[in-house]
């Protein structure tokens, strides 16, 4: 029972509470009051505290990752721990319906999960399909990856460098095995998410040009090799505008050639996100990438934050936008699972989000302006990877703690699909917000509130 309690704790702390009360557990007991008053937030539930205060705690190992500590995947304990048919009403409210059905998993391909399970990555292929058209379907198998680095953070920056570009190598041939077209990287992946330390060296040294960086290079030769898209996100130096960084993602076509590059929109200035001290908002607009797979956009991470942003990309086209991202359980994971679903529905095209994996330590302390000691990491990062759809589903993600690929076969045709059903275009006014938003950044705006007076005292 103990065990279960553990599971039931991690499970509410990532996905609240509203379908574990009938599901984990029947009934709330002493030992789970226990379990919530040793949880340790966001962190997780600290079973060395309430194991000194006298709670058993005896952890599955299935659940839990050794290493961190940190529990595997909601998925994996709603298929442990509950019955077929409670666990498919679960997930249906959880995850959606695609044409009346749970999001299908199709079989991985026997070469991918060969090099998956060689190279010790998790891999998964889902499906999105469309209804009855009388266009010819639009068939597309896109995907995304996360990962932990390779090497500890104070080795050289070549050898840090060197080892990531060896996985991502093994992720693009697993994903080409598993007949993926497009495949787009985590936030700067040829790196540690550095920017948490404010320091400037020897971090900016991972900085590389958008044209021909060691990574864009690298990138190339694998997307001609497999006839991939790949959408590689890094750290810019702009050589032709003084050496000046950027937070920015490459799109190779899958004839090798560079298409273009998006810089990111919005830089976070919260918590250990000090991404300001080394870059500032992007200057690229919102662009979509027309490929020869469909349209494709990029959000990259802390933009998700910001409705407008995903807006954009759908107005100009977007069928499928990524969202590479760097962020920690403590922040934002009561987030994750809903920005890039919500996008998804309000913009009537496919999200697929993608976070790194375990926890980044550095050589130097830093502190977060929060009057909490220094700390030399981030905090984990909770990868949950994945696939969601404009018609409200999505796909299961990958794990909390493991290296993945997380790839969906989509019928594009359900963008247009879903659009004549809920027509959120066509009843979106966007004129008349336009003029809100005009007059909102004049600097005499005045909010338009309407107060009652009858009981303020007048």
């Amino acid at each position: 029972m103990s065990s279960l309690l553990t599971v039931n704790a991690a499970v509410r702390r990532v996905v609240g509470r509203r379908f574990l009360r009938g599901a984990l557990m029947t009934k709330p007991s002493i030992t789970e009051v226990h379990a919530r008053q040793y949880s340790g937030g966001y962190d997780g539930f600290d079973a060395q505290k309430a194991q000194k205060q006298g709670v058993s705690v005896v952890k599955n190992a299935e659940m839990f990752d050794k290493k961190s500590d940190e529990l595997n995947s909601v998925e994996s304990a709603l298929d442990k721990y509950l019955p077929e048919k409670e666990r498919n009403a679960v997930k249906r409210i959880m995850f959606g319906l695609n044409q009346g059905e749970l999001v299908k998993k199709l079989d991985v391909p026997e070469e991918a999960a060969k090099i998956a399970q060689a190279n010790d990555y998790d891999i998964s292929l889902s499906k999105f399909s469309a209804g009855p058209d009388s266009r010819e379907p639009r068939i597309v198998r896109f995907g995304v990856t996360q990962n932990c680095i390779v090497d500890p953070t104070d080795v050289s920056i070549e050898q840090q460098y060197k080892s990531l570009e060896k996985k991502h190598e093994k992720f693009v041939e697993g994903a080409a095995a598993a007949g993926c077209n497009i495949l787009c990287f985590q936030e700067a992946w040829t790196m540690p998410f550095a920017f948490c330390t404010r320091e400037k060296l020897p971090w900016t040294e991972f900085a590389e040009c958008a044209q021909t960086g060691p990574s864009v290079k690298a990138c190339q030769r694998w997307a001609l090799r497999h006839n991939m898209v790949i959408v590689s996100p890094i750290l810019e130096r702009d050589t032709a505008h003084g050496d000046t960084l950027w937070n920015t993602a490459v799109v190779i076509g899958n004839n090798g050639n560079i298409i273009g590059k998006h810089r990111k929109n919005h830089i976070p200035r919260v918590g250990d996100f000090n991404e300001s001290t080394y870059y500032m908002e992007g200057n690229t607009g919102w662009p979509v990438f027309e490929t020869v797979y469909g349209k494709l956009a990029i959000n990259i991470c802390y933009g998700r934050h910001h409705p407008l942003n995903w807006m954009a990309f759908g107005m100009n086209g977007a069928e499928i936008v990524f969202n590479p991202s760097a962020t920690v359980g403590a922040l934002s994971e009561p987030m994750w699972p809903i920005e890039a679903r919500c996008a998804a529905i309000a913009n009537t095209y496919f999200v697929a989000g993608n976070n790194r994996v375990g926890t980044e330590t550095f050589p130097h302390e830093f502190t977060s302006g929060n009057k909490q000691p220094a700390h030399k990491d981030f905090g984990h990062f909770y990868g949950s990877s994945y696939i969601a759809a404009p018609d409200a589903s999505r796909a299961e993600g990958l794990s909390r703690t493991r290296d993945g690929i997380a790839i969906a076969e989509a019928d594009l045709n359900l963008c247009r699909q879903v659009k004549d059903t809920w027509v959120f275009q066509m009843t979106a006014r966007h004129a008349d917000y336009a003029k809100f938003l005009a007059d909102y950044v004049s600097p005499d705006f005045k909010p338009q509130v309407i107060k009652d007076t009858t009981g303020l005292g007048n």
